[in-house]
């Protein structure tokens, strides 16, 4: 993953005018340990609907949780590394990221990171490759792919050898009938 995501963030100043409100590099970032290689960097985060546009708060440096809050919604990028020969401690992954949404033992029969969400995610392949696995069936994910996960039950799987980068935006959603 690249050392640094520079992140810019417009805003307003005290007489109402357009600005640069932050510009540098994403600091809040998580390598986790239960997935030696995967690196969240977190961008911005909102926590209502609509969204408040107004304030001075860097809303991307709240602690990294894996799912937006009740009418939240997530930016960030990720590096998912290919698999490691031992597999992902799913416990600690999800763990690490407090997320509600661990995969359960007739999910892991499938892969071990198999999991749903209750968001929907918009989400663009940056560079690399991996396969996006459902329930039934996979799809190869290439550079500049465009994904519209939406609540579905799914596992990211890297089996290219190099690291895949991707964007993401995370909106919370009602869960699926079906998940």
């Amino acid at each position: 993953m690249p050392s640094s995501i520079r992140r810019i963030v417009t805003g307003h100043d005290a007489e109402g005018r357009s600005n640069i409100t932050f510009e540098g590099v994403a600091a809040n970032t998580m390598d986790l340990e239960g997935w030696p290689g995967l690196r969240i960097t977190e961008l911005w985060a909102t926590e209502e609907m609509p969204i408040d546009n107004d304030g001075q708060v860097d809303r991307g440096a709240r602690p990294i949780r894996h799912d937006p809050t009740p009418n939240g919604t997530i930016f960030r990028v990720v590096e998912i590394p290919p698999e490691p020969e031992g597999g992902v401690d799913t416990a600690a992954t999800f763990a690490q990221m407090g997320s509600h949404n661990v995969p359960d033992a007739g999910d892991r029969a499938k892969h071990a990171m198999m999991h749903v969400t209750d968001s929907v995610d918009y989400l663009v392949v940056m560079s690399g490759e991996m396969h996006m696995l459902m329930e039934d069936g996979e799809v190869l994910l290439k550079t500049g792919d465009c994904i519209v996960q939406r609540g579905t039950k799914h596992a990211w799987v890297n089996r290219s050898g190099k690291p895949c980068i991707i964007a993401a935006v995370l909106v919370d959603a009602k869960r699926a009938a079906r998940a």
